[in-house]
Formats: C-alpha cells, sequence, structure tokens
C-alpha cells in the first residue's frame, strides 16, 4: 500500500478534453493496480465539473467508479445519483440510481 496526501490524477492529460481528479487522501493498492480516493473527490473538467465523497481509480483499465452520491454540473446541466463511472479517459460518464438532472436549453 502507498498512502497518498491530496493525490491529483489526471485522465488524458494532452487531449482536448482532460480530465483532473482530486482528493484529500488515498490509497494505492499495488497488488491490484487500484488507487482508492477519499474525502471530497473532485472531477474536473473544461466542459464538467463534479464532487463526490470517494472514488476507486482502475489503473489497469482507466476506468473510475463511485458508489456513493455524485453531484455537479457538465455541458447540458445539473445532475445528481447514488453512483458512476467514468470511462474511456474521461469520454463517457454513466450515472446510476435516483438520477435526477436539469437540462439547460444552450
Amino acid at each position: 500500500r502507498v498512502i497518498l496526501d491530496r493525490p491529483v490524477l489526471v485522465l488524458d492529460e494532452r487531449g482536448p478534453d482532460s480530465l483532473r481528479i482530486s482528493a484529500r487522501s488515498g490509497v494505492y493498492h499495488e497488488a491490484n493496480r487500484k488507487l482508492q480516493l477519499q474525502g471530497g473527490v473532485k472531477l474536473t473538467g473544461p466542459q464538467a465539473a463534479f464532487e463526490t465523497a470517494a472514488s476507486l481509480f482502475d489503473t489497469k483499465t482507466g476506468e473510475l467508479v463511485g458508489s456513493g452520491p455524485i453531484q455537479g454540473a457538465g455541458a447540458l446541466g445539473q445532475i445528481t445519483a447514488k453512483s458512476y463511472g467514468v470511462f474511456d479517459k474521461g469520454d463517457r460518464m454513466i450515472f446510476k440510481g435516483r438520477v435526477r438532472a436539469r437540462i439547460e436549453k444552450q
């Protein structure tokens, strides 16, 4: 285990839509190559910003998942959900469980 203080992870750093993930603390488990993030987890990108309590990043697959509530805003408007997943280097986000959205006219 590697214990991290205020870790920051950037997905697709050189791409046009990089996604930055930060937290108050984290633990990297070398055996299964997973990074557990806790405390004020923030996901920010050029078109979206979300907050949640905890996330799990799989360094083998590049997937980020969370089973706790998430809320934030994206290009289309505001959204809240009970769980989420970020796939394809941040290009695709899936929200599940009591999803509430307010889509704003552009």
